[in-house]
């Protein structure tokens, strides 16, 4: 397995040229030579960052050598994507939704995790319930991530708007491992964060406003899904099975042994960061995250509206068209 990160300055910008290049290079027959897979430091992707740390990925794969990419939000996903710098990932489900919808080359295979969000709030802001945030300063991944749609929701049901809606409250893009650096410095007052960053906050003495469950449908919404780059997924299929067959060992070591989980988990995010979160700060962190490759299609097509009403889409995409766990249910009997 090789690992690479990609610097955002060196991803492409999309292009119509490069939503040609969704696959790796192939060998004779339909056997690639590699799958480029994207993955972020955060507990919400524990499935791709235990597949990483444990070998499982590579070993499902045989021949075809794994090459992992570390990200910190949607947005480089999906220029990594349209650029045809990577061939699957792991991402929330609003960027891949755009992208999708934008003709970027991708469809769902699998869901990843539910739930696994928080908001919180530093402890002298002042911030104590949603309502607070009128003339907050609230860090979010990137526009248009999962957390940012999630968290103009959550405004709108408290009567709150953010700064480019003609609100109040401004939403501050900061990728999700410098949150707890910026609440430190106190660059902002809150944010909306997969774990395992809301708990390492809360370790150092932030507060916890808004819980999983509380942030949307009790918890029972998708956070991350696995998507592939649909030329790779049709051109070489045995490929696309290994991944899924990785996907789900994975799964189900996390659900086996979560002091497992979480020291691959720690180790890969300490891989990828240079962070490493401690025991406490990863148990209550996998205690908020459902680790799943089901996905509730219901709850997200009420989400794809989230995304629409959050102004990231003029429609809903076709879940029909979008989603496709045909081949992962296959292989879950």
């Amino acid at each position: 397995m090789l690992r690479h990160r990609l610097a955002p300055a060196l991803i492409l910008p999309l292009t119509l040229g490069a939503l040609s290049l969704g696959a790796a290079q192939a060998q004779s027959g339909t056997q690639p030579t590699e799958l480029r897979l994207g993955v972020f430091p955060n507990v919400t992707h524990a499935a791709g960052l235990v597949g990483v740390q444990r070998g499982i990925f590579q070993k499902e794969l045989g021949g075809v050598k794994l090459i992992v990419k570390e990200f910190a939000n949607g947005s480089q996903i999906n220029e990594a994507f349209a650029a045809g710098a990577i061939d699957a990932a792991y991402v929330g489900p609003g960027p891949a939704m755009n992208a999708f919808m934008r003709g970027v080359p991708i469809k769902v295979y699998a869901g990843a995790a539910n739930a696994g969000a928080v908001l919180v709030a530093r402890k002298d802001s002042g911030v104590r319930n949603v309502k607070a945030l009128a003339g907050k300063k609230v860090a979010v991944p990137t526009r248009g991530s999962t957390q940012d749609i999630s968290l103009r929701h959550l405004l709108h049901e408290n009567g709150l708007k953010a700064t480019d809606e003609g609100g109040t409250v401004s939403i501050v893009p900061i990728d999700p491992a410098n949150m707890p650096a910026a609440f430190a410095a106190k660059q902002v007052d809150a944010a909306l964060v997969q774990e395992p960053w809301g708990a390492v906050m809360e370790s150092q003495g932030a507060k916890l406003i808004v819980n999983e469950k509380g942030i949307w449908a009790n918890g029972n919404y998708t956070t991350t899904v696995l998507v592939v780059n649909t030329t790779y997924a049709s051109k070489y299929p045995t490929a696309l099975r290994g991944l899924l067959r990785g996907h789900l060992t994975a799964i189900d070591f996390i659900k086996r042994s979560n002091a497992g989980a979480q020291k691959a988990v720690a180790e890969q995010i300490y891989n990828f960061t240079g962070k490493r979160p401690n025991t406490n700060e990863l148990f209550r962190a996998l205690a908020r995250t459902k680790v799943t490759w089901d996905i509730n299609l219901s709850t997200l097509g009420e989400y794809a509206q989230l995304n629409k009403e959050a102004g990231f889409a003029r429609d809903v995409p076709d879940l029909g068209r979008f989603v496709d766990l045909s081949v992962i249910r296959g292989l879950a009997k």
